[in-house]
């Protein structure tokens, strides 16, 4: 992790009722780290029990020229209010010009790979927002695109006029309100040219849909990149569980409604851990003994068969008991 620092909040605009768009301004005025497209910053948030934690947000730049971000003179981020989690995006909602914020420098674990071929660049909803991104960077750099841009209702489509300057008619906009029914994955990935590339960010459906989806026609795993918009969250069926420490000896129970990682650092653990939606493997630790309800994006099928490592931020044991070498 790279040290925080201090920054000013510059503006704020609301965008429709969840998104609010934020601009962030060094103290000074001075230039900011330089980020690429697809880059995100973590930014400390206050939650309503006076605790504090982190948060990711996509940088966002719309102009279509080369070196546009090289040394930013702002950051500018857009945060979807969440009625579930624990209020780090109400904090941001409530965050007003003038406020100060701890961020680390940017970091890139979604970036663009060179090449010459088209791309396809696929939103669902807040997921926009790298994309924009990447959009204007590919823009600048000449290479053909086009995006789609999906989600339940147009109304609640951040950066509509901004992407239709940006790209014109190489935008597609899929409202589910307006069709009747939610984005046809596979109509889409059926029409993709066999050279295009896939770069997708959003909820997790539209994201298992489309992984699904480009396994089934056997597309190559380097041909989709993705980025995913949510944290872990409970399913139907999740159950309490023990974990046992080999290292230490210690055991601690895991609720049905707890992430392993939570339950490690609430007991006083220090896991390294970064994006907390089984994407980065940052959070990979050894098992020893159990088995794994694997539910990341790191591992290989056979990885996740062989029981052997498991990603704590998103995944839990299928029995009542995991030894982790920890």
């Amino acid at each position: 992790m790279s040290s925080p620092f201090k920054i000013r909040v510059a503006e704020t605009e609301t965008l429709n009722p969840l998104i609010r768009r934020l601009v962030l301004r060094a103290p000074a005025g001075e230039a900011l780290p330089g980020h690429t497209a697809g880059a995100h910053v973590r930014v400390q948030v206050t939650l309503p029990d006076g605790g504090q934690d982190w948060r990711h947000y996509s940088l966002i730049n719309a102009l279509p020229q080369a070196g546009a971000t090289a040394a930013p003179t702002h950051y500018e981020i857009a945060v979807r209010l969440e009625d579930e989690g624990r209020g780090g995006s109400r904090f941001m909602h409530g965050l007003q010009v003038g406020d100060t914020l701890q961020i680390e420098a940017p970091k890139n674990d979604f970036p663009l790979h060179a090449g010459s071929g088209p791309v396809l660049l696929l939103a669902g909803g807040i997921g926009i927002t790298p994309l924009l991104s990447m959009a204007a960077e590919l823009r600048a750099a000449g290479r053909p695109l086009r995006v789609v841009y999906a989600g339940r209702s147009r109304a609640l489509l951040a950066f509509l006029p901004q992407l239709q300057t940006l790209l014109g008619d190489a935008l597609r906009v899929h409202a589910d309100d307006e069709a009747g029914a939610p984005l046809d994955i596979a109509a889409l990935l059926d029409g993709c040219a066999p050279t295009e590339s896939l770069y997708m960010c959003g909820p997790k459906p539209m994201l298992n849909a489309v992984l699904a989806g480009a396994q089934a026609r056997g597309w190559p795993t380097d041909r989709v990149h993705f980025e995913l918009f949510s944290a872990a969250t409970p399913e139907a069926g999740d159950q309490a569980f023990d974990v046992v420490l080999a290292q230490s000896g210690a055991t601690h129970r895991v609720a049905a409604d707890q992430t392993l990682l939570d339950c490690l650092i609430e007991h006083g653990c220090d896991p390294l851990f970064d994006c907390k939606r089984g994407e980065c493997g940052v959070c990979a630790v050894p098992v020893i003994e159990g088995e794994v309800d694997h539910r990341d994006h790191v591992l290989s099928a056979s990885e996740k068969a062989a029981h052997q490592v498991i990603q704590i931020c998103v995944s839990r044991a299928r029995g009542a008991r995991l030894v982790l070498d920890l």
